[in-house]
């Protein structure tokens, strides 16, 4: 595929625009540590939003629909759809308690809630865990998308798009810090979002395809429009819909949609200006997030279904691609090589926005956890200059490891799947944390532990084919639930077998956060929790306005006018009542 004068034009005006920014931003950013990472705790909540939902809009994301939705059909995408409860729960009961911590990254929450050696054991050592190893998993994702989009869109080998792409970045974000980086969201979002939505107009409405009708009533499309599994199909219904809706959402960790709260969620929720600014930037991100964005990449990847029914089909039309990065997530790219000139630079230009505004929120969020929780832990005295210095290394050397992991990677579902694994079963105690006196330090550490031994295993030894094989002891749906089980009943029992926490350090953290609720009532803490019971109120509220307004807009995709305008009132409902509970 050629590019033309114009396409690259408006690919350089966007990386001028990026540098730009960059440069502008270094100013304040190296003032102080603060500024670098939280750019002075005086952000709004639109800011703040624009950039949760720009970081999760990443190169892969699309590629990551499109590979579920053209193996597991519209209904697939209920496996991150139904983090939607973990992140309301954390607009309406958590972002306000983070705000009030006045924490420098969610690590600093271990030593406001635990005490002694193994508080600062597990700050450091999640510091590492999260800020190294997940975060290096997750921008590799992000590149690994990139290279496949190199790859088919403009034929790149796979080390020149890393480095070229990689290198941008980096510079970017270890000279802009967070304010720079908050900045380029704004506009990497509009640019984004606006090149999602013409790209699927586009390929809909081409002589192929034929437009919506003839999409959604094509034999390699009518039985992927589902958006909940049938319930004729056993296997799907569970894999794809109870599991992720009864014990995922609240079983795992997950960047971006962390129980409780957490990465670069949290970050931005301490960035804020107050309470109120931290609370409004997490539900317009989840508004963003779920009910708006889907529908683009959805469509783009229903379509593919019909120009590349088969992996084979891409394969034969690029045969460029190295058949280590073959996989259904690469129709996406594949679809987006028929775009005309002009659409076709914004695109890729929008792409290009979402790559770099994902890795420099992580880079910038995984640089916070090297210098606040490892670095200073070690150096306390370290001036504000050692600590930006410190973050601007740590950036280039988290880029250089994703770049590296990504090479060996094959597909966006593989990284997703591994990264839900690791989390399973630590999510329950990240939200109990808050408002349960009898969790420890030593209940984290042994569910992190447990949770990622038990996966392993599963993944790399007998253990997996006896337990959950084709002629295992347990059906493979049952995977993910057992190792959520096994790691609860671990974590719980080393909590009653371990000492409790200091009861002075949980009086302070009781009355510096107003704490209420039957779990600190022995510490001073109010007996009811009406913040407690008015934010799940508010959070099931919430669910039904975001999800009515998902539904309604693939109802009036469908051409179901009647079910779409019943949904959308049901919608607008849900967020009346929601706004007469957050008057109260």
């Amino acid at each position: 595929m050629e590019l033309k004068t114009f396409d690259l034009l408006i690919i350089g005006a966007f990386v001028a625009l990026l540098l730009g920014i960059g440069i502008y931003s270094a100013k304040s950013a190296n003032k102080s540590s603060s500024e670098y990472f939280l750019s002075g705790r005086n952000m709004p909540w639109w800011l703040l939003g624009f950039s949760m939902v720009a970081t999760t809009f990443s190169t892969d994301t699309p590629n990551l629909v499109t590979d579920i939705v053209r193996s597991s059909g519209v209904s697939g995408n209920w496996v991150w759809w139904a983090f939607l409860l973990t992140g309301l729960l954390t607009v309406f009961v958590f972002a306000e308690l983070w705000r009030k911590s006045g924490v420098t990254t969610d690590m600093g929450f271990y030593q406001l809630r635990y005490g002694g050696k193994p508080a600062r054991f597990l700050r450091r050592f999640r510091a590492l865990y999260l800020g190294l190893l997940f975060n290096v998993l997750a921008m590799s994702g992000v590149t690994l998308a990139a290279i496949k989009i190199g790859q088919v869109m403009l034929g790149l080998d796979p080390v020149v798009t890393v480095v070229v792409a990689g290198l941008i970045t980096a510079f970017f974000s270890a000279i802009g810090g967070f304010k720079g980086v908050i900045y380029t969201d704004f506009v990497l979002f509009i640019a984004a979002i606006s090149g999602a939505f013409c790209a699927a107009y586009f390929l809909v409405n081409e002589p192929d395809i034929g437009g919506l009708t003839q999409l959604f009533s094509h034999p390699n499309v009518s039985d992927k429009l589902d958006l909940v599994p049938s319930f004729s199909n056993t296997e799907a219904l569970i894999t794809l819909f109870i599991i992720p809706i009864a014990v995922q959402w609240w079983s795992s960790w997950y960047p971006g949609a962390e129980p409780g709260g957490g990465g670069y969620v949290a970050q931005r929720m301490l960035a804020a200006k107050d309470e109120s600014n931290a609370v409004w930037a997490t539900f317009f991100f989840n508004i963003m997030h779920y009910a708006i964005r889907p529908w683009p990449w959805i469509l783009v990847a229903l379509a593919s279904l019909i120009r590349y029914p088969d992996i084979a089909s891409i394969a034969a039309a690029f045969p460029e691609v190295t058949p280590d990065k073959l996989g259904n997530d690469l129709a996406y790219s594949a679809m987006l090589t028929s775009l005309p000139s002009g659409l076709l630079g914004l695109v890729l230009a929008s792409l290009g926005a979402a790559y770099v505004s994902t890795l420099s929120s992580h880079l910038n969020w995984g640089a916070s956890y090297l210098v606040y929780d490892v670095f200073v832990a070690y150096k306390p005295k370290a001036s504000e200059r050692q600590k930006v210095v410190v973050g601007q290394v740590s950036t280039l050397l988290l880029m250089a490891l994703s770049a590296v992991v990504a090479l060996s990677l094959q597909n966006a579902k593989q990284l997703f799947d591994v990264i839900l694994m690791f989390g399973a079963g630590t999510g329950l105690l990240f939200m109990l944390r808050w408002f349960w006196w009898r969790i420890n330090a030593w209940s984290e550490i042994t569910a992190m532990l447990v949770s990622g031994i038990l996966s392993i295993s599963l993944a790399f030894t007998p253990l997996g084919e006896i337990l959950f094989g084709t002629e295992g002891l347990m059906p493979g749906y049952m995977q993910y639930p057992f190792i959520v089980l096994f790691t609860t009943i671990v974590w719980l029992a080393v909590t009653f077998l371990t000492p409790a926490e200091d009861r002075a350090l949980l009086e302070g953290f009781v009355k510096s956060l107003d704490l209420s609720g039957a779990g600190w009532k022995k510490f001073g803490g109010k007996t009811h929790s009406t913040y407690l019971s008015s934010g799940i109120k508010s959070m099931l509220l919430g669910c039904v306005l975001v999800y009515g307004l998902l539904f309604a807009v693939g109802k009036a995709l469908y051409g179901e006018t009647l079910s779409a305008l019943i949904l959308f009132a049901i919608a607008v409902t849900a967020g009346l009542l929601l706004r007469k509970t957050l008057k109260k």
